[in-house]
């Protein structure tokens, strides 16, 4: 029997929804993740989703979707988490091609409907954002969600949305979402962390991060991103809701736009007047700004005695728990040296690790 998981935003749903495979099916056989080759400028410098001719090594699963294989490589200059996950988890990737609009997502996921024949499939976004009508002011990286909603929307097939760790995305706070979706499906613990923890130690999703610290048990106030928002970390923190599909895509007024497109140009200028933006022209923005930069040397005094100025300004702000992510923008490093910081952290101040979060305790 074969599961299919759509990834809805890519990034740290995919490495969520093998959690979520091994949680809810267990020894069935794992299952096939859809999923976008979109990452962080952090590790991917080239602005928006890859498509298939980003990569070599693809395996073609159906005429229209690749799979992304552990020897798979991206092509410079761009950068992806896909092979390393595919590498080190038992799911197969097959990789969501953007660049047609939700018509090219919509025949793509209904070749793989037809080519696996799975029992079920399951949308899965973490935090909730794409429950979003697209004119709330939290709300950051509505694209991706929108598209993979109005794919699933259309195809000939039951198609289950589920939403894990309201709110930890970071967009839309937990209690806006909560008449949003049904009762508990699952609350995740720490066997269900494990299958992905490994994966944890490098990968740079926030959201997912805190779903996996939320399932261990960790509580607080967590900031995340390059703007330091601040994300509860509750006892609602590590639970699975479904929700309605339909309920979703009437509410979801870029979903509903977007529904007939066939570029990725057009999603973006539909994003553009419904949202207000499109997180593909924040990214090359911000890729254009990162690109002037200098390039500078970690140095561990220096970066201990910065980590130092931030704890203190943290701490006065109510936080208890950030991301290596948030530290390295915070600590003005760069993407590439995000590993070398967390290796100096660990070392340091082991101590302060509360996998895969870094704690700020409330005493210097």
């Amino acid at each position: 029997m074969t599961r299919l998981i759509v990834a809805a935003g890519g990034g740290g749903d995919a490495v969520a929804a093998s959690m979520l495979d091994a949680a809810l099916y267990g020894d069935e056989g794992p299952a096939v993740v859809f999923t976008y080759a979109w990452d962080r400028l952090l590790v991917d410098p080239v602005p928006g989703p890859r498509g298939p001719a980003s990569f070599t090594g693809l395996h073609p699963l159906t005429r229209s979707v690749q799979a992304v294989p552990g020897d798979a490589r991206p092509v410079a200059p761009a950068g992806s988490t896909l092979p390393r996950l595919a590498a080190e988890l038992p799911q197969t990737f097959a990789l969501i091609d953007p660049h047609h609009g939700a018509e090219g997502i919509t025949r793509q996921l209904e070749e793989l409907i037809q080519h696996l024949e799975p029992e079920s499939i399951d949308l899965l976004d973490v935090g909730g954002d794409i429950l979003a009508r697209g004119d709330e002011p939290t709300l950051r990286s509505p694209l991706a969600d929108a598209l993979t909603l109005a794919a699933c929307c259309q195809v000939n097939a039951p198609v289950r949305l589920l939403v894990a760790g309201p709110g930890l995305d970071g967009e839309i706070p937990a209690e806006d979402l909560r008449d949003r979706m049904g009762p508990t499906l699952l609350t995740l613990t720490a066997e269900h962390v494990e299958p992905v923890s490994s994966v944890l130690e490098w990968h740079p999703s926030e959201a997912t991060a805190m779903l996996a610290a939320a399932a261990q048990g960790v509580r607080g106030l967590c900031e995340i991103r390059d703007a330091g928002l601040p994300v509860p970390l509750t006892n609602e923190g590590p639970t699975i809701h479904e929700a309605d599909l339909d309920d979703a895509l009437n509410r979801n007024e870029l979903a509903r736009a977007i529904l007939a497109t066939e570029t990725l140009d057009e999603v973006e200028q539909h994003s553009r007047e419904i949202c207000g933006y499109s997180e593909i022209d924040y990214e090359r923005n911000k890729a254009s700004w990162l690109g002037t930069q200098p390039e500078q040397k970690l140095d561990p005094e220096t970066t201990l005695g910065r980590l130092h100025q931030f704890e203190a300004q943290a701490r006065a702000r109510g936080v208890t728990h950030t991301t290596f992510r948030r530290l390295t923008e915070a600590l003005d490093l760069n993407g590439k040296q995000r590993q070398d910081l967390r290796a100096l952290l660990l070392s340091s101040r082991p101590e302060q690790y509360q996998a895969p979060l870094w704690h700020i305790p409330h005493i210097a």
